[in-house]
């Protein structure tokens, strides 16, 4: 059975992604942090099975940004990391459709950090602090 790909539904954020975040044990942002412009975010399943999300937040320049991947701590498959790689692959071709030229993230997680590696993705700064401002 092949990954399938798709937007992410509305109820998707408070009925499975808080969750996934809590289980990883990281801080759910808030979901007015997310994107809403066009795509959102993407959801990769198998059957029944959801097993990853990410969002793309698109700029006013070639860029992009590649944020708050998060997958389903309970899927103990042996393909997560492959379905990881189907979720990266497709933010990046609709980044491309769009006209950008470069995809940031900016990452914790070391095997996370292989999977974007994987998928082309190169070691920019390192040991950086993110900031945010709440206004």
């Amino acid at each position: 059975m092949e990954f399938q790909v798709r937007l992410l539904r509305e109820g998707d954020y408070e009925n499975t992604l808080v969750k996934w975040w809590k289980d990883w044990k990281w801080a759910a942002p808030s979901k007015d942090f997310l994107p809403e412009d066009g795509i959102g975010g993407l959801m990769v399943s198998k059957g029944d099975n959801d097993i990853c999300a990410g969002f793309i937040y698109f700029t006013n320049s070639k860029a992009a940004w590649c944020e708050f991947v998060i997958s389903n701590k309970e899927y103990k498959e042996k393909d997560r990391g492959d379905a990881i790689k189907v979720l990266l692959e497709s933010l990046s071709a609709i980044s491309k459709e769009r006209g950008v030229k470069y995809v940031y993230s900016s990452l914790k997680s070391n095997s996370l950090i292989e999977k974007y590696k994987e998928c082309g993705y190169i070691q920019g700064d390192t040991g950086c602090t993110e900031l945010i401002k709440i206004l």
